[in-house]
């Protein structure tokens, strides 16, 4: 699979009919469809292991597990060379975001379910539209915002877990709100990368990010780590580790890369809203017991965000 993605990372050189562009197309929608499920699962897997292991030591080991991932790739699979970045300071403010992100999310999985918590995550594309106009002065086409509105609609019933008289009080949980910080942070990331770009690989941007989040890291996780006796972890928390650093890390940043070179990036960005359907499928799967049916209806909705975005033209 690397092997394919690998040669598919620059755009196709000889499309010439609709029926290969059909076909590019088609490989593409289906390239984010699995990340949008490895994606889910991540959440899955991280609201069991955060049981066992507190948010900042586990997101340290991973980041640190990811730097190995993220320097093999670049050298091995892209032919890049791992040198100090230009203007090194660009990443100390990325760590700090993505690290209070990655911070944030397990601890709220560690207090919520990974349902409510997939839900906070859909808000993250209406989130980057307002930082991408406050930081970038970008405008965001009414179709987009649309699908937004429509995604957010849905996120914010699922968030109040269908309960009317909770969303007319502003009910809404400890770690729904403490992930929701963190997604703040992630929608800043998104544009303030752009306007700091300097051009370097995506690869190598992934290998500095994942350095400057370990650091940032380390100091929380320090004193946890000092006192952790590895030996008697149960196997979902190195499963956990394992998929956080390969899967969400190296698969889904191949998977990404693939879909973004053929598809509009709001397109790209629309299938995060399948996140809390597959959550749900996962969550009932692994027998954490399904969503109710009110809730379910609600990441629906989400869902249609990913409809509405899909009938844009490209």
């Amino acid at each position: 699979m690397d092997r394919t993605l690998k040669q598919d990372v620059q755009p196709p050189k000889s499309i010439h009919n609709t029926h290969a562009t059909g076909a590019v197309k088609l490989r593409a929608h289906l390239a984010m469809l699995s990340f949008s499920l490895l994606v889910a699962g991540s959440f899955s897997l991280g609201g069991m292991a955060a049981q066992h292991m507190p948010a900042a030591e586990l997101q340290f080991i991973r980041y640190v597990i990811s730097i190995l991932v993220m320097a093999a790739m670049a050298v091995f699979i892209f032919r890049q060379r791992l040198t100090i970045p230009v203007q090194p300071w660009r990443f100390a403010i990325y760590g700090m975001l993505m690290g209070t992100y990655m911070l944030t999310m397990f601890l709220a999985l560690e207090i919520t379910s990974p349902v409510q918590t997939g839900a906070v995550f859909t808000l993250m594309p209406l989130a980057s539209a307002v930082f991408a106009f406050i930081i970038l002065r970008q405008h965001t086409r009414p179709g987009v915002f649309l699908s937004l509105l429509i995604a957010a609609s849905g996120a914010i019933w699922v968030i109040f877990r269908g309960d009317v008289q909770a969303i007319l009080r502003f009910d809404v949980g400890r770690g729904e709100l403490i992930y929701f910080v963190g997604v703040l942070c992630h929608a800043a990331y998104v544009p303030l990368l752009r306007k700091l770009d300097r051009r370097e690989h995506p690869t190598v941007i992934g290998f500095w990010l994942s350095v400057a989040v370990s650091i940032y890291l380390l100091f929380p996780a320090a004193p946890q780590i000092a006192q952790t006796d590895f030996s008697a972890m149960p196997p979902i928390v190195w499963t956990a580790l394992a998929y956080l650093s390969v899967v969400t890390t190296a698969i889904t940043f191949l998977l990404i890369q693939y879909g973004s070179m053929r598809l509009p990036a709001p397109k790209v960005l629309a299938y995060n809203y399948l996140t809390p359907s597959f959550i749900i499928i996962l969550e009932g799967l692994i027998g954490h017991g399904w969503a109710s049916p009110a809730v379910f209806a609600g990441a629906l909705v989400t869902a249609c965000g990913l409809i509405v975005t899909g009938l844009l033209p490209d």
